[in-house]
């Protein structure tokens, strides 16, 4: 990441609004910014394949959720955050992973400039490269403030978008005991 770069990016976004970038609430506004970036962009530089290469010999070939996962992200089209739960399930193949892991795995995805439904596909997409699972599924609630602050300014909308894989595509009692269980 470049911080420097952002610093000047800053200062000429802030001068583009009619500000000065030199009066004292904002003189370090562009250093505080460039601090931020390199927290909520993190997963630019992060690979959920490192949290989810650590797995566990397991015979539970049964269902697996970690819901209520929260996290922050920022919609590309905007950079405005969006934020939400994402409801995490697979079925293992003989292997599972730590549950912090599942977590971790949402927030890589997360920290990056992104759209909802992109962000729903690559966690389930990681479960099943990394964890050769038999099926996942993902679920992901937001808010986007690009919707509530700006534009149509709806403040109680809300997306949600869910992706099915493996087993979880064709089984339909099977998405309907994950949608049953996280609600």
């Amino acid at each position: 990441m470049d911080k420097e770069k952002i610093e000047q990016a800053v200062r000429l976004f802030l001068e583009g609004i009619g500000e000065n970038v030199d009066r004292e609430g904002l003189v370090d506004t562009p250093r505080r910014i460039s601090n931020m970036c390199e927290e909520i962009f993190a997963g630019l530089e992060d690979d959920a394949s490192k949290y989810l290469s650590v797995t566990f010999e397991a015979q539970n070939n049964e269902m697996i959720i970690e819901k209520d996962i929260n996290f922050y992200s920022m919609c590309e089209h905007h950079i405005l955050p969006f934020y939400g739960k994402a409801h995490v399930a697979y079925i293992p193949n003989g292997k599972v992973v730590g549950i912090s892991k599942l977590a971790r795995t949402v927030d890589v995805f997360a920290k990056r400039p992104q759209i909802q439904e992109q962000m729903t596909a690559q966690i389930a997409d990681a479960i099943m490269e990394e964890l050769g699972a038999k099926g996942a599924m993902v679920m992901i609630e937001a808010k986007h403030l690009c919707m509530s602050m700006r534009g149509i300014k709806k403040q109680d909308a809300q997306t949600v978008t869910y992706v099915t894989r493996g087993e979880f595509t064709s089984n339909v009692d099977l998405q309907d005991k994950f949608f049953n269980l996280v609600k």
